[in-house]
């Protein structure tokens, strides 16, 4: 194994398993005494390595594993059980989607942040489905990716404001003349996923719209699958 280490009516009940994407990914790990055990996955080695370079220069960091297929990768997390599995969508053999069922069916404890070059939206449905906790574009910039890394260790989850926006345009009259936004969301729900599509973090979509920080990334799941399914 390479580099190892050791309507309200309309909501779709597989929204529960939407990972509560959401658009925050800043801030500051709160359990900084606590090493984050990460374990990478793509084929390219080059990436692999200087993202490993990325993180372990984070003092909180620790990359335990290095896979190059969805197979390695697999078999990596069933025995290492890392907090977080960064995985590419294309790699030989078992792609990132399945790799992302399969880990999450496995080790239910490791949270699945998808890093990769394609942003197609079947790429996104598929990945939510199957459980992942977050979804980033490979042209972030490396503390983009350090904050979500962080984040998804406080049991959040990230999306990239640019695939929220993607959905906003769904969810648009011009691209969607039959269907009402109000059909398929609340006014809240609403509200968070156009503050969250110009990348506004979670406490400041909590802050502007008076609620919890805890229950923006819950109305963002419920938006998610039903409104890219259904639109």
């Amino acid at each position: 194994m390479p580099g190892e280490t050791t309507n309200q009516n309309n909501k779709d009940p597989l929204s529960a398993q939407a990972g509560q994407l959401s658009a925050s990914y800043t801030g500051e790990n709160e359990n900084s005494n606590q090493q984050i055990r990460v374990m990478l996955a793509d084929d390219h080695a080059l990436v692999r390595e200087g993202t490993r370079r990325l993180l372990e220069a984070e003092g909180d960091v620790e990359v335990v594993a290095e896979a190059a297929s969805g197979e390695e990768a697999i078999e990596a997390a069933r025995r290492l059980h890392p907090n977080i599995a960064i995985i590419d969508i294309a790699m030989p053999g078992i792609g990132g989607i399945q790799a992302t069922r399969e880990i999450k069916a496995h080790c239910p404890e490791t949270a699945i942040l998808i890093l990769s070059a394609y942003d197609d939206e079947p790429y996104l449905i598929a990945l939510i489905e199957a459980g992942a906790a977050g979804f980033l574009l490979k042209n972030v910039h490396g503390q983009e990716l350090i904050n979500a890394i962080r984040a998804i260790s406080r049991g959040e989850s990230v999306l990239q404001p640019s695939l929220a926006e993607k959905m906003m345009r769904r969810l648009s009259p011009q691209a969607n003349p039959t269907v009402r936004a109000s059909d398929l969301l609340s006014e809240r729900e609403f509200e968070v996923l156009h503050l969250a599509a110009r990348g506004l973090p979670n406490k400041e979509i909590a802050r502007r719209l008076g609620l919890s920080i805890r229950t923006v990334p819950v109305s963002y799941t419920h938006l998610t699958l039903p409104t890219i399914l259904l639109v």
